[in-house]
């Protein structure tokens, strides 16, 4: 394939995987699926319903049980969710204990979840997941040794045996946490070409060329971007010009910005900027990355200060501004999601069992406090369905 092909497929695929915003005129509710520790109070995944009208959050209680089923990802079809099971009762290729993933049915009037099969996650401590656009394959990072997998996706929703586990090697300069490898994260570019591990242990982002027909991940050249030493990439997300990419790194509590050479699968350093305001000289641990679906803003939490930062984007270099760090009401930000119509964020808060619902300033990307929260028991991932009208 020659320069002009690609550079018409980097163009097409901008175009289809835009992810525009919702019109909330359209939107009966939005449901919204929380994945927990079930330690101590937590019974599995949570189900909130969402009024993208009002920014109210109702409970509609477990939606299904399971052993810490943290991070999610909802199939292409809506008719699935795929959620890591932090346990170690399954064994890897190589017969060591391992985590788990699990597969569910979605009921599509109720919202409840049925268990349809569990599979090994081929390592310790799967703490992310994602799937391909395609709904074929379910990529698993595990944050206890390092390794990521791939676990095809059957007709009926099913998950099948791993077809590929790579285990990343080293450490970085951090002795309490970085001495060995810990997948934090792995996510798919639009084209579904190339998958992106950031690694919190050995200070770099991972790059594969992905095959979706075989399930393999292959090193690409170069086969990673290092991040600075001790900053500890944790989780990364994708501008959805598919021009930029942006990973959060735990340790230093930096976003590093990079463009995107979609061709080729290489990621380029432009900005590294803090998520802390200048005075702040605690401790404090970043955790999600979240680029606004419309492009024009970055937002990125803060364990210990306990709160969001937000940043504006420049569209013609990718760089970031500070806008705000916003802290109403927030307990230990793990994870937090932007609902389809663009205007409000919710954020899960891990330590103080709530989620809680800030507005979206359209023109300037600042959190305001709605004063919306609710009760749910150790959120961990927050991901939604929009339910038409």
């Amino acid at each position: 394939m020659n320069w002009l092909s690609y550079a018409l497929l980097a163009i097409l695929f901008a175009t289809i995987t835009f992810p525009l915003q919702a019109d909330e005129k359209e939107i009966d509710k939005v449901r919204v699926y929380v994945g927990t520790y079930t330690r101590p109070k937590s019974k599995g995944i949570y189900l909130l319903d969402f009024n993208p009208r009002t920014g109210e959050l109702t409970s509609q209680g477990v939606a299904g049980e399971a052993k810490s089923p943290s991070f999610l990802a909802i199939h292409p079809s809506q008719k699935y969710l795929y959620a890591v099971g932090e346990i170690d009762n399954f064994q890897d290729l190589l017969g060591r204990k391992a985590g788990g993933v699990y597969a569910f049915s979605i009921d599509p009037t109720t919202g409840k979840l049925k268990l349809l099969n569990q599979r090994s996650s081929q390592g310790a401590g799967p703490c992310h997941i994602v799937l391909d656009k395609a709904g074929k394959n379910a990529l698993v990072a595990n944050y206890g040794n390092g390794i990521v997998a791939v676990l095809p996706i059957g007709s009926d929703g099913k998950l099948a045996e791993a077809t590929c586990a790579i285990e990343h090697i080293g450490g970085s300069t951090n002795p309490a946490r970085q001495k060995e490898p810990h997948a934090h994260s792995i996510n798919l570019d639009a084209a579904n070409h190339f998958a992106f591990a950031a690694d919190l242990g050995t200070d770099k982002v991972y790059v594969y060329r992905f095959d979706g027909a075989k399930g393999k991940l292959t090193p690409n050249d170069p086969p990673a971007a290092d991040i600075a030493p001790g900053s500890g990439p944790r989780h990364f997300a994708f501008h959805p010009s598919g021009k930029y990419a942006y990973v959060i790194n735990e340790l230093a509590n930096t976003v590093v910005a990079f463009q995107y050479d979609a061709e080729k699968g290489v990621l380029n350093t432009i900005q590294t900027i803090t998520t802390l305001p200048e005075n702040f000289k605690g401790d404090s641990y970043t955790a999600e990355v979240v680029v606004h679906p419309s492009g024009k803003f970055l937002y990125g939490s803060n364990r210990r200060h306990d709160s969001i930062a937000a940043f504006s984007i420049d569209e013609s270099t990718g760089k970031l501004t500070s806008v705000g760090i916003q802290g109403d009401k927030i307990k230990e930000p793990r994870n937090f999601a932007i609902d389809p119509t663009g205007k409000f964020l919710l954020v899960g808060n891990q330590n103080s069992d709530s989620v809680v619902v800030f507005r979206i300033d359209e023109a300037s990307g600042k959190l305001e406090p709605t004063g919306k929260s609710i009760a749910v028991p150790t959120p961990v991932c927050l991901r939604m369905i929009a339910v038409h009208k």
